[in-house]
């Protein structure tokens, strides 16, 4: 069986449990508290699986894979069905790039530890810290809702069924409400989440219901 290690909160752990749920896989959560005791992710233990100390890290056995997207590739050649992946090529191509503006352009600059060093040898205040966090969301998804408006068709942001586009975008939008931006902001891409959260695979996902969830997001479903 799959072993993935998670966090509840972690937008990019969020995105691969909704991959994993999409193909239908069977796996063992396994959850670190990146908070806790100055972040569970830098025990010796872990850094041995994982010299990175981050979340998502996936587990096949002898195999150890971190990086999301690393891990859509995988899931993709294993499970092939049902692809996640579009068959045109330009669309997938296209669906490749929504994937990397998220993972590697937006959520980066919102995660732990960016967040704790700006707080930590930056010194920067809350206000200021939310102000970076708004501007970097803001600006990609203000890129991604304009690349969409060609897809405005589609029920999911690149056909009939869901794709990793999708497994990326309801967790940045979690987190862009975390951070309160007003969501209203980006029309298509709200209406894209408003089916994919009515999706089982998104429902079983969500951080709030997740075994680790703390009891006050849990109360509030958010």
């Amino acid at each position: 069986m799959l072993t993935l290690y998670s966090y509840w909160r972690s937008s990019s752990s969020y995105r691969v449990r909704i991959a994993l749920n999409l193909k239908l896989l069977d796996y063992e959560l396994r959850t670190l508290h990146l908070l806790r005791n100055g972040g569970e992710q830098h025990a010796d233990a872990y850094r041995a699986l994982n010299p990175q100390e981050m979340v998502p890290l996936l587990v096949d056995g002898d195999f150890r894979l971190a990086q999301s997207l690393a891990i859509f590739q995988y899931l993709e050649t294993l499970v092939p069905q049902p692809a996640l992946v579009p068959d045109d090529a330009q669309a997938a191509a296209q669906m490749w790039m929504f994937c990397q503006t998220i993972a590697c352009d937006i959520q980066p600059l919102q995660n732990t530890r960016v967040l704790q060093y700006l707080s930590g040898p930056l010194a920067l205040g809350d206000a200021q810290k939310t102000e970076w966090v708004q501007h970097w969301i803001g600006k990609g998804l203000d890129a991604l809702e304009a690349a969409q408006q060609a897809f405005t068709a589609s029920p999911y942001c690149f056909g009939e069924t869901p794709t990793y586009a999708d497994c990326c975008l309801v967790p940045q939008l979690y987190q862009a409400q975390r951070f309160k931006l007003d969501l209203n902001r980006w029309p298509r891409l709200l209406a894209i989440r408003a089916r994919c959260i009515a999706h089982p695979a998104f429902i079983a996902a969500h951080p709030a219901q997740q075994a680790d969830a703390e009891p006050a997001a849990t109360q509030a479903g958010t």
